[in-house]
């Protein structure tokens, strides 16, 4: 059994392989740059993008399984879509997808809208799959957090109608347990959607009082208008990146990013164990402040 992971040196990625080796699974990693990698003993490392056809296809070799994942760019979806012709040219139909939490509402929002393009592409063409959907990631904070130290302020624009932040080891491990399930299956699965989703919905206030909490000092939430926040970002990714972010956080105001029913205890039970809080995030990282 070998599973081939896409976007295995990014943060999820990363520790999707992890997750791999820890349980016994035989793991290549498609890598721009192997000088990068830094993977497990065992981890066998090819050289390529999603792009490139010919990678692609030595990449697919031997291959039972693949985990699917890649990032926002302005080809995106171009790049699943190859990919995803290329597995099944290769007779690779067992994989996993990371698309994300109301892929089909948020269509406004470019990369929400490719992931529910790929999502289609996965339902219509036969793979058995499981796509997992995840909320906006808490790992995401650390983009944020000097202004939070700094400046005694929660600046991401999330509203007030909730947003249920989930860990990246959450994403990750429940990833790992759908791709062995899906490689050691003895026959095709159904496709099935899974919410990944935290524990806590929380409001913009609510997580500005998280943090006035664990550093001991009053922290504020800086408001639902994301113009600033587009501003900010546009210092340090391609403006249209930016723009992107932005409608992203309009929806986060207007809609909330909320789990479905039973979404929590779903998660619990595949994990066997609670799901990681934001509160433990912001304990863990609030000495570097």
């Amino acid at each position: 059994m070998t599973i081939l992971v896409t976007g295995g040196t990014g943060r999820v990625g990363s520790q999707v392989v992890q997750q791999l080796v820890k349980r016994g699974a035989n793991v290549r990693v498609l890598v721009r740059d192997p000088s990068k990698a830094n993977f497990p003993a065992g981890v066998e490392v090819v050289q390529g993008d999603l792009l490139d056809i010919d990678s692609l296809r030595a990449a697919f070799k031997g291959v039972n399984a693949l985990f699917l994942l890649n990032a926002v760019a302005g080809d995106e979806f171009t790049q699943a879509l190859i990919t995803l012709n290329i597995a099944r040219e290769s007779g690779v139909e067992r994989l996993v997808y990371l698309s994300v939490l109301h892929s089909d509402r948020f269509v406004n929002v470019p990369h929400f809208a490719v992931k529910l393009g790929a999502e289609r592409m996965i339902e219509q063409m036969g793979f058995s799959a499981t796509i997992l959907r995840p909320s906006y990631f808490i790992d995401n904070e650390h983009m944020v957090k000097d202004v939070i130290f700094n400046y005694n302020l929660y600046p991401m624009p999330i509203g007030s109608k909730g947003v249920a932040m989930v860990d990246a080891r959450d994403i990750a491990e429940v990833a790992a347990i759908e791709l062995i399930r899906r490689a050691q299956a003895p026959g095709k699965l159904p496709v099935e959607t899974i919410n990944l989703v935290g524990p806590d919905t929380l409001t913009g206030t609510e997580v500005a009082a998280i943090w006035s909490d664990v550093l001991g000092r009053p922290v504020a939430y800086g408001g639902d208008d994301p113009s600033g926040f587009e501003q900010n970002l546009a210092n340090f990714m391609p403006k249209w990146m930016a723009y992107e972010m932005r409608l992203m956080a309009e929806r986060y105001v207007t809609d909330g990013m909320i789990p479905e029913a039973g979404d929590v205890e779903r998660l619990t039970r595949i994990l066997g164990r609670p799901l990681h809080t934001y509160r433990g995030f912001a304990t863990e990282i609030a000495p570097a402040a």
